[in-house]
């Protein structure tokens, strides 16, 4: 672990200690430059918000609420620090919801998660996500340019166009859904081509079942999968222990009960809240509609950060298409 931010060693008390001191500023910064929040919550005094209790007098925003929201309010419904012309780039993801990226390195944290799945300089990145309209994409080009990587820029391309492109640049590391990997390497073969260097991959947006992983792996390529929304960007990442996700430094994570938003006890599932402490795009309270549960202990692999399960499902009625989340109307 020479190469990972000093902070994913840190005790468990002094992580604790540091995203506490952090919050009231995070706070007060929202409440400034977001009037949306300010509304939501009018009574809470930033200041005051110094611990987990404090900030769970603060309302749940609720993904579902966010189109509603942003009909109100145009563009963010009041709820973004930063404005469209000071944004790097702007999103439309199903909802619609609106989305942006701050002008900053790294702005979804995801390098994290690329490190982690053995990602490193000198890295070419095969990125199959989607660069129209919506950030999968740009989340992991961004990631993978802050670690020194070069990317290809594969998107929704062909596959066959994909595979020539990826031989074609020797591409060491793939980003994207796990089916598609799956799907990528076996156009390679059908066209004889050379995808030996590929031996990592970081994926996301679905579920990998043990049994692709491993089928994978059988093939030369190891697989470690991230959990994380437009919203939010990276809300936790797989190690090489393969046991659990660990929750990312800059994330204030929360276990509560659907529909209440009262937290549940240690191990039993709930749905993930999270608040993040990023000053160019932070979020208080999220409520992202997904199910997880928080494993007891530490990672084996020495991060000492909480992990989560992964993702268990919704708790609500949206369904996942292509990787993307779809509510009925």
């Amino acid at each position: 672990m020479e190469e990972d931010d000093p902070r994913e060693r840190r005790s468990p008390e002094e992580r604790e200690r540091a995203l506490m001191k952090a919050l009231p500023a995070v706070v007060s910064h929202v409440f400034a430059r977001a009037p949306g929040y300010r509304k939501r919550d009018p009574e809470v005094v930033p200041e005051e918000v110094t611990d987990r209790a404090a900030l769970a007098k603060l309302k749940l925003l609720r993904k579902a609420e966010l189109p509603e929201l942003q009909r109100a309010d145009p563009p963010f419904g009041g709820l973004s620090v930063i404005a469209p012309p000071q944004a790097a780039k702007l999103f439309s993801s199903p909802g619609p919801v609106f989305e942006l990226e701050p002008r900053s390195v790294d702005p979804w944290r995801a390098s994290r998660a690329l490190r982690a799945a053995g990602f490193k300089a000198g890295d070419v990145v095969h990125n199959s996500f989607s660069y129209h309209l919506t950030p999968a994409g740009t989340m992991i080009e961004t990631g993978a340019h802050a670690l020194g990587c070069a990317v290809i820029p594969a998107g929704t391309a062909p596959t066959e166009a994909q595979a020539t492109a990826a031989a074609q640049f020797r591409a060491t590391a793939y980003g994207g859904t796990p089916s598609f990997l799956k799907v990528l390497l076996d156009r390679a073969a059908e066209m004889k081509l050379d995808l030996s260097s590929l031996t990592r991959a970081s994926v996301t947006a679905e579920a990998l079942p043990a049994a692709l992983r491993k089928g994978l792996a059988e093939r030369g390529v190891q697989v470690l999968q991230w959990y994380g929304t437009a919203d939010a960007g990276l809300i936790a990442y797989e190690t090489p222990a393969m046991e659990g996700l660990v929750v990312d430094e800059d994330v204030i994570l929360e276990i509560v009960r659907p529909g209440t938003g009262d937290p549940v006890p240690q191990g039993e599932v709930g749905e993930v809240v999270v608040t993040i402490l990023s000053g160019d795009h932070p979020l208080l309270r999220f409520a992202t509609g997904d199910l997880s549960a928080i494993l007891p202990g530490q990672s084996p692999c020495g991060r000492t950060n909480v992990r989560i399960r992964g993702w268990m499902g919704r708790a609500d009625q949206s369904t996942k298409v292509r990787g993307l989340f779809v509510h009925p109307s």
